[in-house]
């Protein structure tokens, strides 16, 4: 069985939407900071392998009702070097939007951030989904998705090009010849692309690891094409196990046709455990998530202009194929009436029934706001007892589906403590995972890569490959691409 990677995506305010509403949660995000240091004590007791910062370059009233943790949040750089300083040896992964960052910048940052803590930091690449960004860096539009992706591939060039700019014996320092810098072992980036011009060097030595691992998550088939060719963790969300092996497969071939040794190539699925003592009561966790949540049936004048048309019975009918707006949200799913669902419907009377223990018929009965929520709510949900999650762990490792899971917490701190300090333990047991390292040991090490070599002095620098959907590699990706809607 193949041993997984465990991060922790962190939401200060929970990853599901009413999650800042269940009792004793946190909701206030000017309370950030005790909750970054708390979530960063248990995730390294527990030998977690990192935390993970996203990020959303704009807000909205939307935002509140659709992802509330996206409202207000601190910023990814500076949320790994607050917590650079206060642990000393989980990973810290932050979050960069290449159509919007300087290289220059953002090199120096993580640079910085990797010497600082020993070899410790991650970077996420994102191109950016919100259109609402573009005004906020004093851009027209948002630009379209070739090329984002085009920029995104000369700046994860660019990146390495500086993070190499000091080979790792340039600082040679000797008080007896009065040496300090070889001149030989420092070297300018002199890149000048269709997006980007940096002359470089970087005014700050080679980051620890070399190379600090970057992480992309997307969906089309341009974005799973940089994840195989530039990164080292590729995120997917994925639906159910057999869909994570055949997308991990897909991921890897492609790696393997781009030239790199495709075990390089670490695919990580994000999913939101909801652990309790006994099935039933994580059951009852997760009924009262879903029971949290508005939809517009609960505004009888009508719903707010901001609220996604998903959350409605006027939606849910067109997914299940029954009118159902005369019907209030939490009437019962009745045999009958589910006997009338599309297929679709039936799978979302399936889902309502792991996830809560309601289903039709039933003493406690599914209701259509149950459905509402499951249809519009795009979470990954594992409902059970910590060994029962950790054996549906366990399962995805055996089967090789993914290499890890990026762990996301309904709410906090209650259940991201329940992870850490229930699931965690079981995970281990199993032999999921293995023992917390007892000595302080790199990111790079951690995800079981090597150090990368300079790409300044390296044979094996190849240079600049733009792929695109015109390249073989580029129609490989966008012929695989329909069995991963």
């Amino acid at each position: 069985m193949s041993r997984l990677i465990i991060g922790a995506m962190v939401r200060t305010v929970g990853a599901y939407p009413s999650g800042w509403r269940v009792p004793g949660a946190h909701r206030d995000p000017r309370g950030d900071a005790a909750v970054l240091r708390r979530t960063a004590e248990v995730a390294e007791a527990a030998g977690l392998d990192y935390l993970f910062f996203g990020d959303w370059l704009a807000t909205g009233e939307d935002l509140a009702y659709r992802d509330p943790y996206l409202v207000a949040r601190i910023d990814p750089i500076s949320a790994v070097t607050y917590l650079a300083g206060i642990t000393s040896r989980i990973g810290l992964i932050a979050t960069a939007n290449t159509s919007y960052a300087d290289p220059y910048t953002l090199a120096r940052a993580t640079a910085s951030i990797d010497v600082l803590s020993g070899g410790r930091a991650g970077l996420n690449l994102v191109t950016g989904a919100e259109p609402r960004a573009a005004g906020n860096f004093g851009v027209d539009a948002h630009a379209a998705n070739e090329v984002r992706y085009d920029r995104a591939v000369e700046f994860e060039h660019v990146l390495r090009r500086l993070w190499d700019s000091f080979e790792d014996g340039a600082i040679v320092a000797d008080p007896a010849t009065g040496l300090y810098l070889d001149p030989a072992r420092l070297h300018a980036t002199d890149f000048h692309g269709q997006h980007l011009s940096v002359t470089g060097p970087l005014n700050v030595v080679r980051p620890v690891q070399g190379h600090l691992p970057i992480v992309h998550a997307g969906t089309s088939p341009r974005s799973r094409l940089f994840a195989a060719q530039s990164a080292d963790i590729a995120l997917v969300a994925v639906s159910g196990l057999e869909q994570a092996a055949a997308l991990r497969e897909e991921l890897r071939a492609l790696a393997f046709e781009s030239g790199r040794d495709d075990r390089t190539l670490k695919v990580i699925a994000p999913v939101m455990p909801i652990v309790g003592p006994t099935l039933e009561a994580a059951q009852q966790i997760a009924d009262r998530l879903s029971e949290l949540v508005p939809i517009a049936e609960d505004w009888p004048d009508g719903a707010p202009a901001s609220l996604p048309e998903t959350r409605s019975l006027a939606h849910l009918s067109h997914l299940v194929g029954v009118d159902l707006t005369d019907l209030t949200p939490d009437r019962e799913v009745t045999d009958h009436l589910a006997a009338q669902f599309t297929s679709f419907g039936e799978e979302l009377v399936e889902i309502v029934a792991e996830r809560t223990g309601r289903y039709p018929g039933a003493e406690r009965s599914s209701t259509l706001r149950h459905l509402v929520v499951a249809a519009s709510v795009n979470a990954s949900m594992v409902v059970g007892t910590a060994p029962d999650i950790a054996a549906e762990f366990a399962a995805w490792a055996e089967a090789e589906a993914v290499d890890g899971f990026n762990v996301l917490s309904a709410t906090q701190p209650a259940q991201f403590e329940a992870f850490a300090e229930e699931v965690v333990p079981e995970l281990r047991r199993l032999g999921v995972i293995g023992d917390a390292p007892e000595h302080d040991v790199t990111l790079r090490e951690r995800l079981g890569l090597a150090r990368p070599y300079n790409v300044h002095v390296s044979p094996s620098d190849l240079g600049l490959r733009l792929a695109s959907a015109g390249d073989a590699l580029g129609r490989a990706a966008v012929e695989r691409s329909p069995r991963h809607p």
